[in-house]
C-alpha cells in the first residue's frame, strides 16, 4: 500500500515537471534563434527562413521533451529497483551469488541535462561541400595510366589565360628533417641538421630575396643551445624580415594516426611555448608533408592555437586525381561535428606524388627534375628520369625559363586562383653551401628573366609558405566582394592513404605495437605527474619547503614532454624506423617514465604529508614508489612485491580521473596473512589471488591482495597495510583445464582433464560464456536477460607472394585471414573471485585474459581483455584479434581519430582488403538499430571490419623485408608486447535508422569514461623505504566535486618562466568537453557527476587552493583573446577543448 502511494506522489510530480518544462520550451521559443551565421552570410530574412527555425525550433523541442521522458523513466526504473534492493538486503541476501559486494549510496543514475544531449542529435546534419565518405563512393579507384602525371591526366591551358591578371608563384625552400628515422635524432643534428641552420643564416644575408622556412622545433632548440649571440641575433632579424619563417612550430611533425590527442597538444604547446621564450615568434601557417594520411583532429587543434591556413600532402592518390579534377585542392575543412563554420580552416592539399622538387613545380617530373640544381651533373644525385639539370647562363635562359613557366602554368590550372605555390626542398635539403649557392644562384637568374618579360605575364619570386596564403588571402578577398567565398567546405578525413597501385599503408598502424602501449603508459604517468607536480609546487611555495622548490623536477618534467613530443614524430609512434632509431626512442621513454615516477612520487609525499615541514627532513629516498618497474626499455612492466611485517606500511592510491571512483586497486605482497586498512582503521575487505612464477607455477613467496578503493576526483587515498595473524582475506578459487598445478599453496585448485561443459563467469551486469578452449563465446545482458554471440577468435595474415610485400608501413595480406590453429587443447586457468573473476588460456603466441570485475560502477559495465603477443619466431605473418557478433551493422563501422573524435567507416568491396583497415587509437564500434558493441582500446593499432558484426585488430607485425618507401629493412625486432582493450555492449533507449547515414557519431557516456578509466589507471604506491614516523593524512582531495561527466581535464601543466629550466607561477589548464549520445542508457555507471551544458564555477573547482586568477587562452598559449580577462565562469560548447592560464594559491 505505502509502495504505490509513493508511486502515485511521484507520478503526478513527473506530471508537472514534464508541463511546466514544456511551458517553458515555449515560452523560451521566440528568442531562440540560430547562434552562429554561416559564412555565406546570414540566411535572407524571407518567410523560408522563418519556417526553417520554427522546423530546427520543433525539432530540438521534440529532442527536448523525449530526453525529459527517459531520464524520468530511468529514474522510475532505479527508483523501483531501490525499494526492490532495500526489501532484498533486508532480508540479508545480499552477498550471495554474483551480487555486486558494494552499491554506492548515492543516486545510480547520473543526472543528464537535457540541453546536452541536443549536440549529438543535431550534428551531422550541417552540409559540407565535399563529405570523405561521398568522395570515397563517387570514386572508381581505377587507377589508369595519367601520362606524364602517372596518376593524374594531362592538362592544357591557352597561352592568353593569363592576360587580364598574371600568374603570381612563390617559390618556397624547405628542409624536411626528420627527428630520427634512418639514424636517430642526435646523428642526423650531428651530421646534417646543424649545418643547414649554420648555412641558412650566412646565405640567407648574402641576398634579402631569399627565403626560407623551418618546422621541427626539437632541431631548432638543440641547435640555438651550441651558438653564440651573433648568430642567434641573426635568426632573429631573418624572422624580422620575413625572410626566415617557422611553421606549425610544434616539437615535431607528429604522425597523425597512432597518435592520441594528449600528446599533439603536448608537443605543440612544448613548440611554441620555446618560440615565445627564445625568438617571439608565433607561427601561423600549418605545413604537414609527409604524415602518412591526415586526421581533422589535426586541423581542429591548429585552429584552436590560432592558425588559419594549413597544408597537407600524403593523400590518396585517387583522391588527388578527384580532387584535382573538381578544382577542390584548396578547401576550407570543417569538423563533422560543427553546427556552424567556427572550426574552418583554411587547407591547401598538394596535387603530386610528393613533396620532392620532381613533383612539386607542376605534372611532369621528368621536366622539374631538371629545376632541382642539387642533381647537377657531378654531384652525388642524379635524375631518374635521364635529364639532368644544366647550369642557368645566357644561352639557356629562355628556353628553360619557358620550360619551368609551362609547368607552373599546368600547375595553376588544377586550383582555383591564380596563384601557384611550388615548394623546393626535400629531406635533409641545404646542408651544404654549394646547394644554396645552386639553387638560389640558378633560380634568381630565372626569376629575373621572367619577370622582365611583360608578355609572361608572371610575377615570380622566393616565399615563404604565408607569404602564399597572403596571396591568395588578397585574391579571396577580392573575389568575396563580388560574391561568396570560392572555396568549398569539406569534412571528413584523409586515411588510409595509398601512394600507388594497391599500396595502402595500413601496416603502420600496428607496426613496433610495444612502442605504441609504452606511449600510452607515458602519456597517464606525464598527465598525473604534470597534476601532482602544480598541486605540491603551490603547497611547497606556502610553507615555503626548500628542497621541494630546489629540485630538478621542473627539468625533468621538461624533458619528459620533450621525449613524449619526439615519439609523436611520424616514424617514431608509427614503427617505421631503424631498428637502433627504435631502441634510442624506447630509451628516451623509459628514461622519462623513471623519472615520472619520481616526481608523482615525491608530489604525492608532500600533498599527503600531515605536517608539511617536516618534508625536508626526509632523505631523497623517502618518496612513494609506484607498483610497477620495468628492468630495460624493451621488456614488460611487472609489479613490485611489497614486504610486510607487523608494522603497517602507507598504501596511497592516485586517481587520475577528474571522477569520483571505485575502483579495483591490485597490489603484490610478501605475505598470505596481509590485511588492508583504511586510513581511521577499520579493516578493508580483500580478494587474494595466486601469482604465477609460469603458466603452471604458483609463487610461494609473493600473493596479490585486491580491494575496492573509492577515491577523490584527482585525489589520493590512504591505506595501511600490514601481516597479521587475524587478516580474512577471500582466497580466490582456481579451476585448471587441459593441465596440472603440482604446489597451489594456499589456494583451492580443481584440476580437471579437459572442459566438458561450458565456463561462464558473471557479476551483477553481465554473464559470460567460455567454450571449452577459453575463448568468450556469448555476453548475457543481465538487465534484460538476451543473449548475444560476441566470439573472440585468433587470426593469422600472411603476405602476397607478388615482388613489393608487406613492410613497415604497407600492408599486403595474402587474402583473408586463416583461422589460428592450434592442435592440442590450451592450457586454461578459471579463477573465481570477490571481486574479480576472469578466464586466462596459453596459447603458442598468445596468453590471453578476459576478466570480469565484480563491482557496481563503470568498470563492471565492461569485459577486460589482455593479451600478451609473442611472435618472435614467426616470418611474414600478422596476427588479428576477431570479435564477431549478432550485430547487424552490415558495412559500416566507426573508429576513434586520436582519442578525439569518431569518424563513421565503410568496408567497400571496390577497394582491397587493405584499404578497409582503418587507424584505431582508443575505440572502434559496429551498430545496428538497438545494440552497439565497442571495442575499446589502450593503445594505437590498425582495425578493421570486414563482415558484418566483426570488429578485428591486428595486434602485431614480424615481416622479413623492405617494403621499400625507403626503411631498407623489414620489422623483426619483436618484442613480448602487451595490449590491453575493453569490450562494452550497449542497449539502445532509441531506435533510428537514420542515423545510419550520418556523417558524425558520438560514444555514450559509459564508454567515453570506460576509455578514461582504461587509459588512465588508478596508481597504487607505498613508501619506498618504511619510516616509522611517517604520519600522512587519511586523502587529499583537491576539487570540491566530481567535474561534469562530459568534461575531460585533459592537462594542468605547469608554465615555463623566462629563466631557463624555470617554472612560472601558471599552469595551462586544459578542458575537453566530449559530445556524447544519449540514447544509451547512463543506469548504474556509479558515478556521481551530471552534466551542465558546459559550465563550470570556476570558485567551486578547487577544495584546497584560491584561484588567483583563471585567464581564457589560445590551445598552446601564443594568443590572448583580445577581451582576455580573469574569468568567474567556464564555458564549453560540446566537443571543444579550451585552454586557461589559470594560477592558484
Amino acid at each position: 500500500m505505502k509502495l504505490s502511494r509513493q508511486f502515485t506522489v511521484f507520478g503526478s510530480a513527473i506530471f508537472c515537471v514534464v508541463i511546466f518544462s514544456l511551458y517553458l520550451m515555449l515560452d523560451r521559443g521566440h528568442l531562440d534563434y540560430p547562434k552562429s551565421p554561416r559564412r555565406e552570410g546570414s540566411f535572407p530574412q524571407g518567410q523560408l527562413s522563418m519556417l526553417q527555425e520554427k522546423i530546427d525550433h520543433l525539432e530540438r523541442l521534440l529532442a527536448e521533451n523525449n530526453e525529459i521522458i527517459s531520464n524520468i523513466r530511468d529514474s522510475v526504473i532505479n527508483l523501483s529497483e531501490s525499494v526492490e534492493d532495500g526489501s532484498k538486503s533486508s532480508q540479508g541476501n545480499f552477498s550471495q551469488g554474483a551480487r555486486s559486494p558494494f552499491l554506492p549510496s548515492k543516486q545510480l543514475s547520473l543526472t543528464v541535462d537535457p540541453g546536452d544531449c541536443l549536440f549529438a542529435s543535431r550534428s551531422g546534419s550541417q552540409s559540407s561541400d565535399v563529405q570523405m565518405l561521398d568522395v570515397y563512393s563517387l570514386i572508381p579507384f581505377d587507377n589508369p595510366d595519367g601520362g606524364v602525371w602517372k596518376q593524374g591526366f594531362d592538362i592544357t591551358y591557352k597561352a592568353d589565360e593569363w592576360d587580364t591578371k598574371p600568374l603570381q608563384v612563390f617559390v618556397v625552400p624547405h628542409s624536411h628533417n626528420d627527428p630520427g628515422w634512418l639514424k636517430t635524432f642526435d646523428d642526423y643534428f650531428r651530421e646534417k641538421t646543424q649545418y643547414i641552420f649554420n648555412n641558412m643564416v650566412v646565405k640567407l644575408k648574402e641576398d634579402a630575396r631569399r627565403k626560407f622556412m623551418w618546422s621541427e622545433i626539437s632541431y631548432l632548440s638543440k641547435w640555438w643551445e651550441t651558438i653564440d649571440i651573433q648568430k642567434k641575433d641573426a635568426v632573429k632579424s631573418l624572422l624580422e624580415n620575413g625572410q626566415f619563417e617557422i611553421v606549425t612550430g610544434g616539437w615535431v611533425m607528429p604522425d597523425e594516426a597512432a597518435a592520441h590527442y594528449f600528446a599533439l597538444i603536448d608537443q605543440l604547446i612544448e613548440g611554441h611555448q620555446w618560440l615565445e621564450k627564445n625568438l617571439g615568434v608565433k607561427p601561423r601557417s600549418g605545413w604537414s608533408i609527409d604524415p602518412f594520411g591526415h586526421s581533422p583532429t589535426m586541423a581542429y587543434l591548429l585552429k584552436r592555437a590560432g592558425f588559419s591556413h594549413m597544408l597537407i600532402q600524403r593523400v590518396h592518390y585517387a583522391v588527388k586525381k578527384h580532387f584535382s579534377l573538381h578544382k577542390t585542392l584548396e578547401f576550407f575543412w570543417r569538423q563533422s561535428w560543427d553546427l556552424g563554420s567556427v572550426t574552418d580552416i583554411f587547407c591547401h592539399m598538394m596535387p603530386f606524388y610528393s613533396y620532392d622538387i620532381p613533383h612539386t613545380c607542376g605534372p611532369d617530373p621528368k621536366i622539374c627534375c631538371q629545376f632541382d640544381f642539387k642533381r647537377l651533373p657531378g654531384g652525388r644525385y642524379g635524375c631518374p628520369w635521364g635529364v639532368p639539370p644544366e647550369t642557368i647562363y645566357l644561352g639557356n635562359l629562355q628556353n628553360r625559363a619557358e620550360m619551368l613557366l609551362d609547368q607552373y602554368r599546368k600547375k595553376s590550372k588544377l586550383f582555383r586562383t591564380t596563384v601557384v605555390l611550388a615548394p623546393l626542398g626535400d629531406d635533409f635539403r641545404y646542408c651544404e653551401r654549394t646547394e644554396w649557392d645552386h639553387q638560389f644562384k640558378n633560380y634568381q637568374l630565372l626569376f629575373d628573366y621572367m619577370n622582365s618579360r611583360s608578355q609572361y605575364n608572371v610575377k615570380i619570386q622566393f616565399g615563404t609558405l604565408s607569404d602564399y596564403f597572403d596571396a591568395l588571402d588578397k585574391e579571396d578577398a577580392a573575389n568575396r566582394e563580388k560574391s561568396q567565398s570560392m572555396f568549398p567546405v569539406l569534412s571528413g578525413d584523409f586515411f588510409t592513404y595509398a601512394d600507388r597501385d594497391d599500396h595502402y599503408w595500413s601496416g603502420y598502424f600496428t607496426s613496433r605495437p610495444f612502442y605504441k602501449r609504452m606511449d600510452r603508459i607515458l602519456e597517464s604517468h606525464l598527465r598525473a605527474a604534470e597534476i601532482l607536480y602544480y598541486f605540491a609546487l603551490k603547497q611547497a611555495q606556502q610553507y615555503k619547503i626548500s628542497k621541494f622548490l630546489s629540485s630538478s623536477h621542473y627539468l625533468m618534467l621538461t624533458e619528459a614532454r620533450r621525449n613524449l613530443g619526439l615519439f609523436q614524430h611520424h616514424d617514431a609512434i608509427t614503427g617505421t624506423a631503424k631498428d637502433w632509431v627504435v631502441v634510442d626512442y624506447g630509451t628516451r621513454l623509459f628514461h622519462s617514465w623513471m623519472n615520472l615516477k619520481k616526481i608523482i612520487g615525491h608530489s604525492a609525499l608532500l600533498l599527503i604529508l600531515k605536517d608539511k615541514r617536516s618534508y625536508d627532513s626526509y632523505s631523497s629516498d623517502t618518496f612513494l614508489e609506484m607498483d610497477l618497474k620495468q628492468r630495460t626499455q624493451s621488456s614488460l612492466p611487472q609489479k613490485n612485491v611489497i614486504s610486510l611485517s607487523t608494522e603497517p606500511r602507507y598504501l596511497v592510491v592516485y586517481n587520475p580521473s577528474e571522477q569520483d571512483r571505485n575502483s579495483v586497486v591490485s597490489v603484490c605482497v610478501s605475505s598470505p596473512t596481509a590485511q588492508v586498512y583504511s586510513a581511521s582503521g577499520k579493516p578493508v575487505e580483500i580478494q587474494m589471488s595466486a601469482v604465477w612464477d609460469t603458466a603452471n607455477s604458483v609463487s610461494q613467496t609473493a600473493y596479490e591482495i585486491s580491494f575496492l578503493a573509492q577515491m577523490p576526483p584527482l585525489g589520493l587515498k590512504v591505506y595501511k597495510i600490514l601481516e597479521t595473524a587475524s587478516s580474512n582475506p577471500h582466497l580466490a578459487e582456481y579451476v585448471v583445464y587441459n593441465g596440472n598445478i603440482a604446489n597451489k599453496g594456499i589456494f583451492n585448485m580443481n584440476n580437471i582433464k579437459s572442459a566438458r561443459a561450458d565456463i561462464t563467469l558473471e557479476n551483477s551486469f553481465i554473464r559470460l560464456r567460455f567454450g571449452q578452449s577459453g575463448l568468450m563465446e556469448e555476453m548475457i545482458n543481465k538487465g534484460d536477460g538476451k543473449s548475444h554471440e560476441v566470439k573472440v577468435q585468433f587470426s593469422w595474415y600472411g603476405t602476397t607472394s607478388k615482388k613489393d610485400k608487406s613492410g613497415a608501413y604497407l600492408f599486403l595480406p595474402d587474402g583473408e585471414a586463416k583461422p589460428y590453429v592450434y592442435t592440442t587443447p590450451p592450457f586454461v586457468i578459471v579463477q573465481h573471485g570477490r571481486f574479480y573473476s576472469d578466464v586466462t588460456c596459453f596459447f603458442e603466441h598468445v596468453t590471453h585474459r578476459v576478466r570480469l570485475y565484480n563491482i557496481h560502477g563503470i568498470e563492471g559495465q565492461s569485459v577486460e581483455i589482455s593479451n600478451i603477443v609473442d611472435i618472435r619466431k614467426e616470418h611474414n605473418r600478422e596476427i588479428a584479434m576477431r570479435i564477431s557478433s549478432s550485430i547487424n551493422s552490415q558495412n559500416r563501422f566507426y573508429t576513434d581519430l586520436n582519442g578525439y573524435q569518431i569518424q563513421p567507416r565503410m568496408t567497400m568491396s571496390k577497394l582491397p582488403l587493405q584499404a578497409n583497415v582503418y587507424p584505431m587509437t582508443t575505440m572502434a564500434y559496429i551498430q545496428d538499430a538497438e545494440h552497439r558493441l565497442t571495442l575499446l582500446s589502450a593503445q594505437s593499432l590498425g582495425v578493421s571490419s570486414l563482415k558484418s558484426g566483426q570488429i578485428e585488430v591486428i595486434m602485431d607485425r614480424r615481416l622479413m623485408q623492405d617494403d621499400n618507401r625507403g626503411l631498407e629493412q623489414g620489422v623483426h625486432d619483436n618484442k613480448i608486447t602487451a595490449n590491453l582493450f575493453r569490450i562494452l555492449l550497449e542497449k539502445k533507449s532509441v531506435v533510428n535508422m537514420e542515423e545510419e547515414k550520418k556523417s558524425v557519431s558520438y560514444p555514450s557516456l559509459l564508454s567515453h569514461i570506460t576509455s578514461s578509466f582504461l587509459n588512465h589507471p588508478v596508481f597504487p604506491m607505498t613508501e619506498k623505504i618504511p619510516v616509522p614516523t611517517l604520519q600522512l593524512l587519511g586523502e587529499f582531495s583537491p576539487l570540491m566535486s566530481s567535474l561534469p561527466c562530459d568534461i575531460d581535464l585533459v592537462n594542468l601543466r605547469t608554465i615555463q618562466s623566462k629563466v631557463d629550466g624555470q617554472h612560472s607561477n601558471e599552469a595551462a589548464l586544459i578542458l575537453h568537453r566530449k559530445g556524447f549520445d544519449c540514447r544509451f542508457s547512463s543506469r548504474d555507471t556509479g558515478l556521481f557527476c551530471s552534466t551542465t551544458q558546459g559550465k563550470v564555477l570556476v570558485q567551486k573547482l578547487f577544495n584546497k587552493f584560491t584561484v588567483v586568477s583563471l585567464i581564457p587562452s589560445s590551445l598552446s598559449l601564443m594568443h590572448s583573446p583580445p577581451d582576455a580577462r580573469n574569468i568567474s565562469e567556464i564555458n564549453l560548447s560540446p566537443m571543444e577543448i579550451s585552454t586557461f592560464r589559470i594560477q592558484l594559491r
